[in-house]
């Protein structure tokens, strides 16, 4: 196993990432970005979707740090869709309907509702076209978005996020723009249990976390399950913290090796 050390959003993570993974998914996913991207002479969009407490942006961040390192391979760039969180006096202004009732759309932060998905197709689409363009982040001091915040300039993109993949209006409509997908999967126990440790260590109670887990990221959670559709890429994410490869529509087994360049990217 290799441990990766990342702070993601305030929040420590000690991740590991088993030798089997790297060597069989990580770094042979890798090498398929860098040929395709050469291949086709432009810059390459990536969509990878998941359930909250897959792990999905530390999996994107140590991503980003293979491709800088290991030889022969393009870096890509992580750029993740929390900042198209809408602004907190929207969303304490406005309401919603869960279970039949109506709730301000703040009560679950973080649904699909609760994001602008126009503005964030409107700047996929310009990705996508190859553009330079600024991408906001979420600021979980001011809980909304910084607009522009980074700067999206690279090759190879790998944007991630919980709902790249659903089967609904309007997000249904974003898939059509990258040029490869990736999704996880994962059991909702396990789920639930990585979400409530996730919670604990945000600074809530374990109480405040269960709470919160069973009405909002749970449920956000079981939308991805439920309603993403297939990607190019499936994977689960196991009990122990492997990947395992469910479906892969392209094949590992016939990816050509890349010639080596002599350099490392980065």
């Amino acid at each position: 196993m290799r441990d990766f050390k990342i702070n993601i959003n305030g929040i420590d993570v000690d991740a590991k990432y088993s030798e089997d993974n790297i060597n069989h998914i990580f770094i042979p996913l890798l090498r398929r970005f860098t040929r395709m991207q050469r291949e086709q002479g432009k810059r390459i969009l990536v969509m990878l979707a998941a359930p909250p407490g897959t792990g999905k942006s530390t999996l994107c961040e140590y991503l980003k740090v293979l491709s800088e390192t290991t030889e022969g391979l393009m870096p890509i760039q992580v750029i993740g869709m929390d900042g198209f969180h809408r602004y907190q006096d929207y969303l304490t202004t406005h309401t919603t309907l869960r279970d039949g009732k109506e709730i301000l759309m703040v009560k679950i932060k973080g649904a699909p509702v609760t994001f602008d998905i126009d503005l964030l197709q409107e700047r996929i689409v310009r990705v996508a076209q190859g553009e330079n363009v600024g991408w906001p982040v979420y600021n979980r001091m001011t809980h909304n978005p910084s607009d522009d915040a980074i700067a999206v300039t690279g090759d190879i993109i790998l944007l991630e996020g919980n709902y790249l993949l659903l089967e609904e209006e309007g997000w249904k409509n974003l898939k059509q723009y990258a040029d490869y997908t990736i999704k996880i999967s994962a059991d909702e126990v396990d789920l639930r249990k990585r979400l409530i440790d996730r919670k604990v260590k945000s600074g809530a109670s374990y109480e405040e976390a269960v709470a919160f887990v069973e009405f909002s990221d749970l449920h956000n959670a079981r939308t991805c399950i439920q309603h993403s559709v297939k990607a190019d890429l499936n994977l689960k994410l196991n009990h122990d913290d492997t990947f395992s490869l469910v479906e892969d529509k392209h094949g590992f087994s016939s990816e050509p090796d890349i010639p080596d360049c002599g350099c490392i990217y980065g």
